[in-house]
Protein backbone atom coordinates (compact mmCIF):
# COMPACT_ATOMS: atom_id res chain seq x y z
CA UNK A 1 0.00 0.00 0.00
CA UNK A 2 0.98 3.28 -1.35
CA UNK A 3 2.35 5.95 1.74
CA UNK A 4 0.11 8.54 2.55
CA UNK A 5 1.08 12.08 2.16
CA UNK A 6 2.31 13.66 5.60
CA UNK A 7 0.33 16.83 4.21
CA UNK A 8 -3.12 14.93 4.72
CA UNK A 9 -2.45 13.03 7.54
CA UNK A 10 -1.29 16.72 9.45
CA UNK A 11 -4.71 17.86 7.81
CA UNK A 12 -6.46 15.23 10.16
CA UNK A 13 -4.25 16.11 13.11
CA UNK A 14 -5.14 19.90 12.46
CA UNK A 15 -9.04 19.49 12.24
CA UNK A 16 -8.75 16.98 15.46
CA UNK A 17 -6.96 19.78 17.27
CA UNK A 18 -9.34 22.74 16.25
CA UNK A 19 -12.19 20.59 17.68
CA UNK A 20 -10.73 21.58 21.33
CA UNK A 21 -10.72 24.43 23.64
CA UNK A 22 -7.69 26.65 22.55
CA UNK A 23 -6.02 26.27 26.04
CA UNK A 24 -6.10 22.61 25.34
CA UNK A 25 -3.82 22.88 22.36
CA UNK A 26 -0.03 23.64 21.78
CA UNK A 27 0.79 24.74 18.04
CA UNK A 28 4.02 23.57 17.05
CA UNK A 29 6.89 23.06 14.18
CA UNK A 30 9.35 20.57 13.29
CA UNK A 31 11.63 21.10 10.36
CA UNK A 32 13.69 18.43 8.79
CA UNK A 33 16.68 19.70 7.54
CA UNK A 34 17.87 16.62 6.21
CA UNK A 35 14.67 17.03 3.62
CA UNK A 36 15.24 21.10 2.66
CA UNK A 37 16.35 21.83 -0.35
CA UNK A 38 16.53 25.29 -0.58
CA UNK A 39 14.34 26.20 -2.66
CA UNK A 40 13.03 28.70 -0.92
CA UNK A 41 9.40 27.85 -1.71
CA UNK A 42 7.57 28.34 2.20
CA UNK A 43 9.52 31.66 2.20
CA UNK A 44 7.98 32.75 -1.30
CA UNK A 45 4.38 30.99 -0.29
CA UNK A 46 4.34 33.41 2.76
CA UNK A 47 5.43 36.06 0.79
CA UNK A 48 2.21 35.92 -1.59
CA UNK A 49 0.33 34.49 1.16
CA UNK A 50 0.61 38.18 3.65
CA UNK A 51 1.63 40.61 0.87
CA UNK A 52 4.58 41.23 2.46
CA UNK A 53 6.42 44.40 1.77
CA UNK A 54 10.68 44.98 1.48
CA UNK A 55 12.36 43.81 4.71
CA UNK A 56 9.19 42.45 5.85
CA UNK A 57 10.66 38.50 5.68
CA UNK A 58 8.46 35.94 8.09
CA UNK A 59 10.09 32.60 6.43
CA UNK A 60 14.23 33.24 5.49
CA UNK A 61 15.69 30.16 4.84
CA UNK A 62 19.20 30.27 6.11
CA UNK A 63 21.89 29.13 3.86
CA UNK A 64 24.59 27.52 6.15
CA UNK A 65 28.30 26.27 5.10
CA UNK A 66 30.82 24.65 7.32
CA UNK A 67 33.69 22.79 7.36
CA UNK A 68 36.71 23.46 5.24
CA UNK A 69 37.60 22.82 1.55
CA UNK A 70 37.12 20.29 0.16
CA UNK A 71 35.64 18.41 3.05
CA UNK A 72 32.87 20.96 2.90
CA UNK A 73 28.64 20.71 4.07
CA UNK A 74 25.84 22.67 3.35
CA UNK A 75 23.00 22.77 4.89
CA UNK A 76 19.61 25.22 4.96
CA UNK A 77 17.70 25.92 8.03
CA UNK A 78 14.07 27.34 7.80
CA UNK A 79 13.37 30.04 9.85
CA UNK A 80 10.32 31.15 11.75
CA UNK A 81 8.67 32.94 14.60
CA UNK A 82 9.53 30.11 17.31
CA UNK A 83 6.41 30.95 19.26
CA UNK A 84 8.09 30.79 22.71
CA UNK A 85 7.07 29.34 25.74
CA UNK A 86 8.95 32.49 27.48
CA UNK A 87 8.94 34.94 25.05
CA UNK A 88 11.84 37.66 25.59
CA UNK A 89 9.47 40.12 22.70
CA UNK A 90 6.39 40.04 25.20
CA UNK A 91 8.09 41.61 28.58
CA UNK A 92 9.74 44.24 26.67
CA UNK A 93 6.60 45.76 24.46
CA UNK A 94 5.54 48.88 26.77
CA UNK A 95 2.27 49.00 25.40
CA UNK A 96 1.23 45.49 25.45
CA UNK A 97 0.71 44.87 21.66
CA UNK A 98 2.12 41.49 21.44
CA UNK A 99 1.42 38.54 23.77
CA UNK A 100 1.28 34.94 24.34
CA UNK A 101 -1.93 33.08 23.04
CA UNK A 102 -3.66 30.21 24.80
CA UNK A 103 -3.05 28.05 22.04
CA UNK A 104 0.72 28.97 21.69
CA UNK A 105 0.99 31.53 19.62
CA UNK A 106 2.91 34.64 20.15
CA UNK A 107 0.37 37.67 18.34
CA UNK A 108 1.00 41.27 17.34
CA UNK A 109 -1.60 44.02 17.69
CA UNK A 110 -1.19 46.01 14.84
CA UNK A 111 -3.31 49.00 16.50
CA UNK A 112 -1.99 48.77 19.67
CA UNK A 113 1.93 48.94 18.36
CA UNK A 114 3.51 52.23 18.46
CA UNK A 115 6.67 50.97 16.23
CA UNK A 116 9.58 51.34 18.93
CA UNK A 117 10.96 47.70 18.17
CA UNK A 118 11.52 46.93 21.77
CA UNK A 119 10.37 43.68 20.44
CA UNK A 120 12.83 43.33 17.51
CA UNK A 121 15.72 44.59 19.10
CA UNK A 122 15.10 41.79 22.23
CA UNK A 123 14.13 38.74 19.75
CA UNK A 124 17.49 36.63 20.20
CA UNK A 125 15.97 34.28 17.36
CA UNK A 126 15.88 37.84 14.54
CA UNK A 127 12.81 36.52 13.93
CA UNK A 128 10.94 40.05 13.94
CA UNK A 129 10.68 42.42 11.77
CA UNK A 130 9.27 46.39 11.05
CA UNK A 131 7.47 46.86 8.34
CA UNK A 132 8.80 50.52 6.94
CA UNK A 133 5.70 51.44 4.73
CA UNK A 134 7.95 50.90 1.44
CA UNK A 135 6.61 49.15 -1.79
CA UNK A 136 8.49 46.84 -4.06
CA UNK A 137 7.50 49.43 -6.78
CA UNK A 138 8.65 52.38 -4.68
CA UNK A 139 9.48 55.42 -6.83
CA UNK A 140 7.91 53.78 -9.98
CA UNK A 141 5.13 55.30 -11.83
CA UNK A 142 2.43 53.00 -10.79
CA UNK A 143 2.31 51.02 -7.49
CA UNK A 144 0.89 47.14 -8.36
CA UNK A 145 -2.48 46.10 -7.03
CA UNK A 146 -0.42 42.87 -5.39
CA UNK A 147 1.01 45.54 -2.86
CA UNK A 148 -3.12 46.99 -2.19
CA UNK A 149 -4.46 43.44 -1.69
CA UNK A 150 -6.39 42.47 1.62
CA UNK A 151 -4.75 39.86 2.98
CA UNK A 152 -5.68 38.22 6.79
CA UNK A 153 -3.14 37.78 9.49
CA UNK A 154 -4.81 36.99 13.15
CA UNK A 155 -8.28 36.80 12.03
CA UNK A 156 -8.51 39.71 10.15
CA UNK A 157 -8.17 41.74 7.02
CA UNK A 158 -5.49 44.24 6.13
CA UNK A 159 -4.24 46.48 3.46
CA UNK A 160 -0.79 48.23 3.06
CA UNK A 161 -2.62 50.75 0.77
CA UNK A 162 -1.19 54.00 2.50
CA UNK A 163 0.42 54.77 5.46
CA UNK A 164 -2.37 54.82 7.65
CA UNK A 165 -2.56 51.35 7.80
CA UNK A 166 -1.62 49.92 11.13
CA UNK A 167 0.29 46.96 9.77
CA UNK A 168 3.09 49.61 8.40
CA UNK A 169 5.40 50.87 11.08
CA UNK A 170 4.74 48.33 13.00
CA UNK A 171 6.49 44.99 14.38
CA UNK A 172 5.82 41.73 11.97
CA UNK A 173 6.53 38.21 12.06
CA UNK A 174 5.44 34.88 11.54
CA UNK A 175 2.00 33.55 13.73
CA UNK A 176 2.07 30.08 12.32
CA UNK A 177 -0.83 31.69 9.63
CA UNK A 178 -3.17 31.81 12.48
CA UNK A 179 -6.18 32.43 9.83
CA UNK A 180 -5.96 29.98 7.65
CA UNK A 181 -5.42 27.63 10.89
CA UNK A 182 -9.08 28.89 12.10
CA UNK A 183 -10.22 27.82 8.59
CA UNK A 184 -9.06 24.38 8.99
CA UNK A 185 -6.14 25.21 6.75
CA UNK A 186 -2.55 24.29 7.32
CA UNK A 187 0.06 27.02 7.39
CA UNK A 188 1.72 28.08 4.27
CA UNK A 189 5.12 26.96 4.58
CA UNK A 190 3.87 23.70 5.23
CA UNK A 191 1.91 22.80 2.16
CA UNK A 192 4.34 24.42 -0.14
CA UNK A 193 7.61 22.61 1.33
CA UNK A 194 7.73 20.49 -2.00
CA UNK A 195 9.93 18.25 0.06
CA UNK A 196 7.95 17.90 3.06
CA UNK A 197 10.42 18.91 5.75
CA UNK A 198 7.79 21.36 8.03
CA UNK A 199 5.41 19.24 10.50
CA UNK A 200 3.00 21.06 12.10
CA UNK A 201 0.27 19.91 14.58
CA UNK A 202 -0.67 19.75 18.25
CA UNK A 203 2.21 19.13 20.78
CA UNK A 204 -0.79 17.98 23.20
CA UNK A 205 -1.67 15.61 20.80
CA UNK A 206 -0.19 12.16 21.57
CA UNK A 207 -1.37 10.32 18.40
CA UNK A 208 0.13 13.59 15.86
CA UNK A 209 2.21 12.97 13.11
CA UNK A 210 4.65 15.73 15.24
CA UNK A 211 4.66 13.99 18.09
CA UNK A 212 5.25 10.91 16.88
CA UNK A 213 8.29 12.15 14.55
CA UNK A 214 9.38 14.04 17.48
CA UNK A 215 9.72 10.90 19.71
CA UNK A 216 11.36 8.75 16.67
CA UNK A 217 14.06 11.39 15.62
CA UNK A 218 16.59 13.23 17.91
CA UNK A 219 14.98 16.90 17.75
CA UNK A 220 16.87 19.93 19.02
CA UNK A 221 15.73 23.15 19.59
CA UNK A 222 18.07 26.43 19.06
CA UNK A 223 19.31 28.53 22.45
CA UNK A 224 17.54 26.98 24.60
CA UNK A 225 19.68 28.57 26.96
CA UNK A 226 17.92 32.13 26.74
CA UNK A 227 15.47 30.30 28.80
CA UNK A 228 12.49 31.33 25.99
CA UNK A 229 11.68 27.66 25.46
CA UNK A 230 11.12 27.91 21.89
CA UNK A 231 8.21 25.92 20.44
CA UNK A 232 9.50 25.07 16.83
CA UNK A 233 12.13 21.68 16.82
CA UNK A 234 14.92 21.01 14.28
CA UNK A 235 16.04 17.60 13.01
Amino acid sequence: MAQQDILIVMQADLERALKKPAGQRRWAMLIDTRKCVGCHACTIGCISEHKLPPGVVYRPVIDQMSGVYPDVKRKFIPRPCFQCENPSCVSVCPVGATKKEADGIVSINYETCIGCRSCVANCPYGARTFDRGVDYTEDTPQKQPYEAATFYEYDKAWKRENHRSAVVGSARKCHFCTSRLTKGLLPVCVTTCIGRATYFGDLKDEQSLLVQTLKKGKPYRFKEETGNDPQVYYL
